[in-house]
């Protein structure tokens, strides 16, 4: 059987510490205002009885992606291990991938922003701006670099609450696979039949 790489988010263990969103900026150099990964905050109830809860998304490297349905030039495509990306060269901007997302994983680059009130790029970011490109979608790639060299994404090996845990889903006795089974992972929006990579538990 096939490699097919996921990941499990313990919400419970999640302190929202944004961690996995600068390392993830840290690590691709993504502009201004552009994140690739994210922790949403929400709020419920009524004081005094209100209560915090953490959501932290990426792309869900979905088996049944819409994205890769609806892009008109082949830009989305998904490898054999399940990791969907896109080839910025073949990216014609129309944005199709970023509506059809349910999971509001797709940013569009209009500009690379600096960070520098003057706008003056600092040498690490002229180094990593080179990366990216106008006029395209971009997403979480689950570091496939860093995969490829037998390393975990940085968001997993950055996250100080150990929440979260990477690997092979096809195989039963993988970390991430054994604690989805034991902890009941479940996936954001599975009614929607996208198949998500990205287990939440907790």
């Amino acid at each position: 059987m096939s490699v097919r790489y996921g990941m499990a988010i313990d919400l419970e263990l999640c302190t929202c510490c944004h961690s996995c969103a600068i390392a993830c900026k840290v690590e691709h150099g993504t502009p201004k205002g552009i994140y690739w990964s994210k922790v949403l905050v929400t709020e419920s109830g009524k004081f005094p009885a209100t209560k915090m809860t953490f959501l932290p998304t990426l792309c869900m490297h979905c088996q049944d992606a819409p994205c890769l349905h609806v892009c008109p030039t082949g830009a989305t495509y998904k490898r054999k291990d399940g990791i969907v990306l896109v080839d910025y060269d073949k990216c014609m901007g129309c944005r199709y991938c970023e509506l059809a997302c349910p999971y509001d994983a797709r940013v569009f680059i209009e500009e690379l922003k600096a960070y520098q009130p003057d706008g003056i790029l600092t040498p690490y970011e002229e180094r990593l701006f080179k990366k990216h490109q106008l006029g395209v979608e971009e997403k979480c790639k689950f570091c496939v670099e860093r995969i490829d060299n037998g390393q975990e994404p940085t968001c997993v090996q950055t996250c100080p609450s150990y929440a979260r845990f990477f690997g092979d889903l096809n195989d039963p006795n993988s970390e991430v696979s054994r604690y989805i089974a034991q902890k009941r992972g479940r996936q954001l929006l599975s009614h929607l039949g996208t198949d998500p990579s990205v287990f939440y538990v907790g």
